[in-house]
């Protein structure tokens, strides 16, 4: 294993230190435990936005804590789930009257201990709600998880609901919007090489030179099938149809397309599978207005991309344009 750290059991502290050092004009880190906070939390009279997970996914989800999107992310180990003292921390440091609404990826851990800490929050008189996202189309059940997983939706999920919380929406709205987003947002991923997570030292997985992965999880997890090695047109025709027949997406809709570097695969690459996406999704009369395309949730080193489609609306598009200050995603300032 060659990388760019130190003590394998240090590398979340301190790549938060260099976080922290590198965007103050943003966020600030609590340590013991380890939240990244909002520069100018709590804000009053607002939702906080608060999401989190292991970490290995950057920027997610740290990157995307500032002005129009999270008061706050929770990082734990790597692929680990961050614990309830850790998310309640998160709440009491950023949370007033307005309330504050938890994105939890659906995995078991990150539900159970988000969970937790709602309760000790509400214990505390904070108003609190969860949301789940389950945006991917590869299983039913993994790995990590019952039920399918939480993946490149949650960045789109996070931008749309902080917004919303931007502008003053009510908790309410701000949990139906989220519900809303939820039910029309659905991804799909592939790897080439397996991640090596620091602590193990060695790739999370076997693929041969010429296997890819498809259907895979944000940490690795067994997607739907192995398939031989192909084109990027037949592999994105492919992610194509596994995403579009899910919801379904029907000619006419309105999408945001994300193309998602899992971490190793390059921009010239990420752009081409892009080019192809767009093309596909035209031939079926499906309408992008909106892109995202980069290294946006992550798994650590892995090569690979997800695709995520979003339906869009007036209301969602409004939000997605609407401004924001953070580490990974800044516009409209």
């Amino acid at each position: 294993m060659k990388k760019i750290i130190n003590d394998p059991a240090n590398v979340v502290a301190e790549s938060l230190r260099g976080l922290a050092a590198a965007h103050a004009d943003v966020l600030r880190v609590q340590y013991d435990p380890d939240v990244v906070i909002r520069a100018d939390a709590p804000v009053a009279g607002k939702v906080a936005v608060i999401s989190g997970g292991g970490s290995g996914h950057e920027p997610l989800h740290g990157g995307f804590v500032g002005r129009g999107m999270l008061a706050a992310a929770v990082p734990g180990a790597v692929f680990t789930s961050p614990t309830p003292d850790a998310v309640q921390a998160a709440v009491t440091a950023t949370t007033g009257d307005a309330g504050a609404l938890l994105i939890v990826k659906n995995y078991t851990g990150d539900v159970l201990n988000f969970e937790t800490a709602a309760e000790l929050a509400a214990a505390e008189g904070l108003e609190v709600r969860s949301v789940v996202i389950d945006d991917d189309v590869a299983v039913k059940d993994s790995t990590y998880t019952a039920g399918r997983r939480g993946v490149g939706g949650t960045v789109l999920l996070e931008k749309l609901t902080g917004a919303a919380a931007e502008r003053g929406d009510s908790l309410d709205a701000v949990t139906a919007l989220a519900q809303k987003v939820i039910g029309q947002v659905r991804s799909i991923g592939v790897a080439l090489t397996a991640p090596t997570v620091p602590h193990a030292g060695t790739p999370s997985f076997d693929l041969d030179e010429n296997e890819i992965e498809f259907g895979i999880g944000i940490h690795g997890e067994p997607g739907r099938e192995r398939i031989p090695a192909e084109p990027a047109d037949a592999l994105v025709a492919r992610m194509v149809e596994a995403v579009v027949s899910d919801l379904p997406f029907a000619s006419g809709d309105r999408v945001l397309l994300f193309t998602n570097s899992m971490g190793g695969t390059p921009l010239v690459e990420l752009y081409l599978a892009h080019g192809i996406a767009e093309r596909l999704l035209a031939d079926r009369g499906i309408v992008v207005e909106r892109r995202l395309v980069g290294p946006y949730i992550t798994s650590l080193e892995m090569q690979g991309m997800s695709l995520t489609l979003l339906k869009l609306d007036d209301e969602l598009t409004e939000l997605w344009d609407a401004p924001v200050n953070t580490a990974a995603l800044r516009w409209g300032l």
